[in-house]
């Protein structure tokens, strides 16, 4: 990350003829938002003076309470390459605060930079690493986004069998001309999924990295004519998408996870940090897979995570430890989908890490057996738990987790939680395809 000063930006603006300077912050549900001022506003701007109605966001305030502020972070800025070398466009992430001048509670970035903040006050850095997964659909004749693609390719296909490939080249040049350092990009195990993989990085930059991520990817989608999704399953019958994420920890600069002479090769710390994250992943589950479409994912059969397990399963599981080790070291959350607010799941993992860490929390002995192929007798024997299986039941278990609730405060707590309950409701009103296919001619 770049780290600029007030007269940096200054500078910056006016030798590269920036015009339009957009504020970005990411609402509670982790949707981009952004107000556009002019070059002539940046004064005002860096005298973090720029309001906006809070009451127009959900889940931010009322009416009565509604003007916030804008504080820019300054480190944020870049220009975007996907705009014109006229008139350029940049951006800057922001941080939202009240008039009284305190941080706003309901802010997911305010969120992270405070848990952040208690871990570094405990001498530890949080690294983390994601991998986000998304589709390619074609649009209609109005531009509206479907679900359809020409393509059938697999694995680490090229084209012209991947027709993606093209769009996925100039993804990644916009993506490494806005700083990111790219790593790998190939095409997925569904027809039309795709990845791109970018260097790790401290916490609160790794999320910002996943909200600019998603807008380059959707902006130069749009440009060849594409849809990008980041819907976890928008599709029945193939893989989900999924934003595994890599975490690491370090204390004195040194990997803290790594231990040459324990266990697969991992610290007390690393199987500390694993029970942690184990411990409260059920609750955790309404902000890493929060979507009614989120567990259509989670299910058998599709490599994504159904029961909460760790190295030894044999299929799919919960956290998987990469094989590097020394500096490489990394435990691997492969719950997440990329429809979750990045912010706040690394505030909860990095949380709940170190619950697992300050109680020495070790996690449930792994199971060499596939949990797959086990009756229900078998895994009540063995202990074998699942994540939820629908956002109902995510719903009653964050609301279980007191100690989530003191992790998010108890505004976004409140907020997110009822959000999520009207969402289940109107989902649960709805009759669909499959019933009428499967119910009308029988009944």
């Amino acid at each position: 990350m770049n780290t600029y000063t007030r007269q940096d930006i200054i500078r910056i603006v006016e030798e590269e003829g920036v015009e339009f300077i957009r504020l970005q912050f990411t609402d509670m549900f982790g949707t981009l938002k952004n107000m556009a001022v002019t070059s002539s506003q940046l004064e005002k701007v860096l005298n973090n003076e720029c309001m906006f109605d809070g009451s127009s966001i959900e889940g931010f305030v009322r009416s009565g309470e509604s003007d916030m502020y804008l504080h820019p972070d300054l480190d944020t800025f870049v220009t975007f390459p996907w705009r014109p070398q006229q008139g350029k466009v940049a951006r800057m992430i922001c941080d939202i605060f009240r008039p009284d001048h305190l941080p706003f509670p309901g802010d997911p970035r305010y969120i992270l930079n405070k848990t952040i903040a208690e871990a570094k006050d405990l001498g530890y850095r949080f690294d983390v690493g994601p991998e986000c997964e998304f589709f390619l659909f074609h649009t209609d004749e109005n531009g509206q986004p479907t679900t359809i693609s020409h393509e059938k390719a697999g694995y680490f296909e090229l084209g012209p069998v991947d027709l993606g490939e093209n769009a996925r080249r100039d993804m990644v040049l916009a993506l490494e001309e806005m700083g990111f350092e790219i790593e790998a990009s190939y095409h997925e195990s569904a027809p039309a999924q795709h990845e791109i993989d970018f260097k790790y990085s401290e916490a609160l930059e790794a999320a910002d990295n996943i909200m600019t991520f998603k807008l380059a990817v959707k902006t130069i989608a749009k440009r060849h004519g594409l849809f990008a999704s980041f819907m976890p399953k928008p599709k029945s019958g193939i893989n989900g998408s999924g934003m595994h994420v890599n975490m690491s920890l370090l204390k004195d600069g040194r990997n803290l996870f790594d231990g040459p002479s324990g266990q697969l090769g991992l610290s007390k710390e690393a199987f500390y940090f694993i029970g942690g994250i184990l411990r409260h992943i059920k609750g955790m589950s309404l902000i890493t897979n929060p979507l009614v479409n989120s567990y259509k994912r989670l299910v058998p059969g599709y490599e994504a995570p159904v029961y909460i397990d760790w190295p030894a399963a044999k299929e799919s599981p919960l956290i998987r430890i990469p094989a590097a080790r020394g500096e490489g070291t990394r435990i691997e959350l492969r719950s997440p989908d990329p429809s979750a607010n990045p912010y706040l799941v690394l505030a909860l993992c990095l949380a709940a890490g170190l619950d697992g860490i300050q109680n020495k929390i070790m996690p449930p002995a792994a199971i060499s057996e596939n949990a797959f192929q086990m009756c229900p007798e078998e895994k009540e024997a063995l202990g074998v738990q699942a994540v939820p299986a629908d956002l109902g039941e995510a719903i009653r278990e964050f609301e279980k987790d007191t100690w989530i609730r003191q992790v998010l405060g108890s505004h976004i707590s409140e907020k997110y939680s009822r959000a999520k309950k009207a969402e289940w409701v109107q989902y649960n009103k709805q009759v669909t395809e499959w019933e009428i296919n499967e119910y009308l001619y029988k009944i």
